[in-house]
């Protein structure tokens, strides 16, 4: 049987699309730029709905599961690279539709490679603190250590990938950058 909480997970994707093309739709095709921006900004919304639904799912007595870990881990993800996204597709869909400039591209090498290496990994920080912060709510609200170990796991691996990001990219990128600097400008 398939969890409610998953459910309404793939709901809150769904509707954060929707939302977000119904925005775009407004603002751009029906030339409704008040509502468009509205809509856009209603987006968030999408988020409290899943985190409510979370601690009520706790509250109501349950055990911690990975699901709960992962709607933490989703309301991180989309208050953090939320505003990138909307970035991208208002850039994609201004320039498929209202004649708008070509869409940026992230810098393939140099400084500023760099530089967006830094800000996608900040970007994950913080994702990372909202969502620990979310499971050490979730904890709190529950405040039985045993119904909770999932979330110490998850909040774990999400550090992992953290580092492993970290090493990855903005490191990775920035070493290139001093040992090499002209080749990496070519």
């Amino acid at each position: 049987m398939v969890e409610p909480l998953v459910v309404l997970i793939v709901a809150c994707e769904i509707g954060f699309w929707v939302v977000l093309g119904a925005g775009l739709l407004a603002r751009y095709a029906l030339r409704m730029r008040r509502l468009g921006a509205i809509l856009l900004v209603c987006t968030p919304l999408v988020d409290v709905v899943l985190l409510v639904a979370t601690v009520f799912d706790l509250r109501s007595g349950g055990e911690a599961k990975t699901v709960h870990g992962i709607a933490a881990i989703y309301l991180g993800v989309s208050v953090a690279f939320g505003h990138t996204m909307l970035r991208w597709a208002d850039q994609r869909f201004a320039h498929r539709f209202a004649g708008g400039p070509p869409p940026t591209k992230p810098p393939k090498r140099g400084p500023a490679k760099v530089r967006y290496e830094w800000r996608e990994w900040g970007k994950f920080l913080v994702a990372w603190a909202i969502a620990c912060g979310v499971m050490l709510l979730l904890m709190y609200v529950v405040s039985t250590p045993e119904r909770t170990q999932v979330l110490w796991g998850q909040m774990r691996w999400m550090t992992v990938v953290g580092v492993v990001w970290l090493l990855g990219w903005p490191v990775w990128h920035s070493v290139g950058e001093l040992v090499n600097p002209e080749k990496s400008r070519r």
